[in-house]
């Protein structure tokens, strides 16, 4: 009996882009390819698609030569190249317009791209067909991929009824797509069983992430049910949140008595070697450590674990409003794994009320904020659903594409009440052609178009970054952000919080100084992580460069001091320095200790050190040279909760809006003297990826607005103030 053949693909460009913010540059992948090749185990290789075009151009690096320099020696050697592509968001987060997807399949078939496996994140077929229609005039193999998860609605015959209409629409291959790995083995077994039987010339492949643990077991289920290629990675990648390693997957099979390629060993540790080089140089700097381990909480969110890194940086950034809120309102607080389990929970929560959008880019991210934003406004006595983002309507209104579930009475009441329309046609129909617009442009500019117009391709996928690279603003800022990776990774000095060290102040400054000081080490005693003592009284301490948002390093934030407040710019440049801008007075200030109730700081030449308490009313009281100043940062709310009995104080704080979450302020739709109501969208905050609405919670007028367009805000930052 002819033992059955299972094939390898080598999935390098997801190892990189699921584990860290970068991917190799074109020279070092054009160094590894060579090596790849000699292994002599890899029939295919993903070599583009997904954010793989985007990176290259934050390189400020030309993508089309990326990619035809990448897939070259594969073309040579007889292995096949595929790339990955979102059906209606083409290779972006957004949707894209017929025209462009179109011209897509077209530049990548010419770059030397063999395969197109597109996916829909809804498993809408409309969305699929134009991607199978293009790829094939292109001349490429169609491979149309089901979007992976597993609930009560997504059974064999729901997955099934997605083939059948692929199929019919012209599609070559299948690819099942367990993009967070929490297919249930013998279910895809089941569902490739099913593909072979009813389509018995189609190739299946199948694509599982090792996040909550089931890809090995996974992989040998689909393989005796008939799959024809397996998705794999190698060291030092492997495992983690991407997928199981060449060798352990190779082993299996060949012990289960498939006919599976054998592995050039030698090629194999110089692959290895190469790719430890390429991580060594620059790219390790933004690899996430918690990528590289499995979780098997991942199994009941049904999270991508690609998202770990990203939704544990999130946490951090609400983690501190949240347990204000509850802390104001006499309830627990949650430390940072009780508000995991929470998260997890509430994702589980809302999903299948949501619709069951299958948790992959860009529908994981939408789930996960709304689950998020709940916990935020739920903690502060808000309803669930008060704060959705955008995006997220229009993925629940159907202008994504259908969901495959039903959406629950509450959201569709809701969206009834907020005046919005539900849309039953065809996603494509809402997005008019563009390239016409961005060809003219180009030309006005005397920008090439290129290569079979391979250029106005770029721009009009990635306009924001296409402008970047040709700007050489991209470059600037990737050298910047490798300067200051580096520069960290090369200090390991450490500052002390809870021991006093041995300074020797004997040379500071006798000087009295006036306010501006006293606030320079207000804030910086207030940046730090730690609290300064087990005094639940004491000034509360932040550290606004920790939290998710934080893209760039400038800030303005509101101290009041004398009856006034006062907005002090503040920026953090990588080597730890500040820089502070207020009232026409602008210095830098390096901190040099930070102790319990103390702070020492340089100032050109001099240096200070200060002492900060409790002060008055909810004050903070800084002493420097024995001269004292009361102040206060109007984004803290310590002095609501130590008030709490104070009616007035409470009253106040009802006019004020705060910020649920730390981001960039977006956009600003008042001014002073507004009269808005309740439901009315103030501003947006730019945050977790996403646009997030800030609503008035009742009828008021604008008051006061202690914010400007592209400020960087603390959760719980106060941003308006109503009467």
């Amino acid at each position: 009996m002819t033992k059955k053949q299972i094939k390898f693909s080598l999935i390098y460009r997801d190892m990189w882009q699921s584990s860290g913010k970068y991917v190799p540059r074109v020279d070092q992948l054009k160094k590894i390819a060579p090596v790849i090749i000699d292994m002599g185990c890899f029939s295919r290789i993903e070599t583009n698609g997904g954010a793989f075009e985007q990176v290259n151009l934050l390189y400020g690096e030309n993508p089309n030569n990326a990619v035809r320099e990448w897939t070259k020696p594969f073309n040579e050697a007889g292995i096949q190249t595929h790339m990955l592509e979102r059906a209606l968001n083409g290779i972006r987060m957004f949707p894209v317009p017929a025209d462009v997807r179109h011209l897509m399949f077209r530049v990548k078939k010419a770059q030397g791209t063999n395969i197109a496996r597109s996916f829909c994140g809804l498993n809408d077929p409309r969305n699929l067909e134009l991607s199978i229609k293009y790829a094939k005039e292109a001349g490429m193999i169609s491979q149309a991929a089901l979007s992976i998860t597993h609930s009560a609605i997504h059974t064999v015959d729901y997955y099934m009824g997605i083939v059948d209409q692929a199929v019919g629409f012209g599609t070559d291959e299948i690819c099942l797509k367990d993009m967070a790995g929490i297919g249930r083995p013998a279910t895809l077994g089941k569902l490739v069983k099913s593909i072979k039987q009813r389509h018995p010339e189609t190739i299946v492949q199948y694509h599982g992430h090792s996040g909550p643990g089931f890809s090995v077991a996974s992989m040998l289920e689909v393989a005796r049910a008939g799959a024809d290629y397996v998705d794999v990675a190698m060291e030092p990648l492997s495992w983690g949140m991407v997928h199981p390693d060449v060798i352990t997957i190779q082993s299996m099979l060949k012990d289960a008595g498939f006919d599976v390629p054998e592995i050039n060993m030698k090629a194999y540790m110089e692959a290895r070697h190469l790719t430890q080089s390429f991580i060594d140089d620059f790219l390790g700097y933004f690899i996430d450590p918690k990528n590289r381990y499995l979780s098997s909480l991942l199994v009941k969110s049904g999270l991508p674990g690609g998202m770990m890194g990203s939704l544990m940086a999130d946490l951090k950034g609400v983690h501190q409003g949240i347990n204000m809120s509850l802390k104001a309102a006499g309830k627990p607080e949650l430390n940072e794994d009780e508000l995991l389990v929470k998260l997890f929970d509430e994702v589980a929560y809302v999903w299948p009320k949501l619709g069951y959008p299958p948790l992959v880019t860009p529908f994981s991210q939408y789930v996960k904020n709304v689950a998020l934003l709940n916990i935020v406004q739920l903690a502060k006595g808000e309803a669930r659903y008060s704060m959705m983002d955008e995006n997220t309507w229009a993925m629940i209104l159907g202008r994504a594409g259908k969901l495959p579930g039903e959406l629950a009475p509450e959201i569709v009441e809701m969206a009834k009440q907020q005046k919005r329309e539900f849309y039953t046609g065809n996603p494509q129909d809402l997005y008019p052609d563009v390239l016409d617009k961005y060809r003219s442009e180009m030309i006005e500019k005397g920008w090439g178009l290129g290569e079979n117009e391979e250029e106005l391709f770029e721009f009009a996928m990635h306009e924001t970054q296409y402008r970047d690279y040709k700007s050489g603003l991209a470059k600037k800022r990737f050298e910047e952000e490798v300067e200051k990776a580096r520069y960290k990774a090369s200090t390991k000095t450490t500052i002390a919080v809870n021991e006093k060290p041995s300074i020797n102040r004997n040379s500071y400054s006798k000087e009295k100084v006036d306010y501006p000081f006293a606030m320079i080490a207000y804030l910086l005693y207030s940046f730090s992580e730690k609290p300064t003592d087990t005094d639940q009284n004491a000034v509360r301490q932040n550290n606004v460069w920790s939290a998710i948002g934080y893209w760039r390093n400038q800030k303005t934030i509101h101290l009041h001091y004398d009856n006034q407040t006062i907005p002090v710019i503040v920026n953090k440049n990588f080597r730890g320095d500040y820089h502070f801008g207020f009232n026409g007075f602008e210095t830098t200030a390096k901190l040099l200790h930070l102790g319990n109730a103390e702070v020492d700081f340089r100032i050109e030449d001099q240096s200070y050190t200060a002492t900060i308490s409790a002060g008055q009313e909810g004050m903070a009281r800084v002493v420097i040279n024995n001269r004292e100043f009361q102040m206060m940062r109007t984004d803290l709310l310590e002095h609501r909760l130590k008030a709490a009995s104070d009616e007035d104080t409470l009253a106040a704080g009802e006019n004020k809006v705060f910020s649920p979450l730390p981001g960039r302020v977006f956009k600003i739709n008042v001014k002073e003297g507004d009269a808005v109501s309740k439901g009315d969208i103030l501003l947006v905050i730019d945050a977790m990826k996403m646009e997030n609405n800030i609503l008035a919670r009742k009828d008021a007028t604008v008051k006061k607005i202690l914010v400007a367009l592209h400020d960087m805000v603390d959760s719980s930052a106060v941003l308006i103030e109503l009467e």
